[in-house]
């Protein structure tokens, strides 16, 4: 008897709390309108998973907090904001909601043990609100952060059409393997995309030549060859001509010029 008069509390506390959502979900003003109107909806539904885990104990809860979580971190991504403000919002309706447990236990006095095992099922699924809004997060940061990544080093390995069929790729910055990846994507890609019939690869900017990154070169040329796209190398400082010579490397098949312009007068004049 005394369990079903306490669901019936609880239950009263969630519909009290429910009954002002609306309210609530508008309650916090942004210095953005935009922004606010594109948060209040998952205020609103923070402010119902919070009043239902105050008469209900459902792992159901917690699957849809999760699911909060990640649509919030997605909106916070893609609006640019950061962790924070999810953070706030979440200890926000924390306090409000928190004290309409407090003075709805006080009005219908409730026992110790009662208060006790309600305000620790908020708490609970408080936390996993910060804890599934972060962790997903710092998942979607990071997958954009990689992809804005690999768009930067897409556009930094670009295949320039000097002519109908000739292609140069002037190659900057250290070419480490994701790079080497990219390379190689684009040379084919567009290589065969633009029918081009010699392609130079231009190494001036590229500081450091090593086994990995001659090994690297050396695939790209072969897969290119296999596309009947002929393969110059442009570039080709002292250092890195001592370095390809102290590796043990065989450029005897390959056209190599020290200057870009040299390479393309050659195959100019090839072509």
């Amino acid at each position: 008897m005394e369990s079903l008069l306490l669901d019936k509390k609880l239950k009263h506390i969630t519909n009290l709390i429910l009954e002002k959502k609306e309210e609530f979900s508008k309650q916090k003003q942004d210095e953005d309108k935009d922004i606010q109107q594109q948060l209040e909806p998952w205020r609103g539904h923070l402010i119902q998973i919070y009043a239902d885990s105050v008469s209900t104990n459902d792992t159901k809860n917690f699957e849809v907090l999760e699911e909060w979580g990640r649509e919030v971190a997605n909106l916070l991504v893609v609006l640019q904001l950061p962790l924070d403000v999810a953070l706030e919002e979440i200890s926000y309706y924390r306090n409000i909601i928190g004290e309409i447990i407090k003075e709805e236990a006080k009005a219908e006095t409730f026992t110790f043990d009662a208060f006790y095992q309600v305000i620790s099922r908020f708490n609970l699924v408080v936390d996993k609100a910060v804890h599934w809004v972060s962790k997903s997060y710092m998942t979607d940061f990071a997958n954009k952060i990689q992809s804005a990544r690999y768009a930067i080093d897409e556009l930094s390995i670009p295949v320039v059409r000097i002519t109908k069929e000739i292609g140069v790729i002037p190659l900057v910055g250290d070419l480490d393997t994701n790079r080497a990846q990219i390379l190689m994507e684009n040379a084919l890609q567009h290589g065969s995309e633009y029918k081009l019939n010699w392609l130079i690869i231009d190494l001036y900017a590229v500081p450091i030549i090593d086994t990995m990154v001659a090994d690297q070169i050396f695939k790209v040329i072969g897969a290119l060859r296999l596309l009947g796209i002929q393969v110059v190398l442009s570039g080709i400082r002292a250092e890195i001509a001592q370095t390809m010579v102290n590796l043990g490397l065989d450029l005897a098949d390959i056209t190599t010029f020290s200057s870009l312009h040299q390479a393309v007068e050659y195959v100019n004049q090839a072509d």
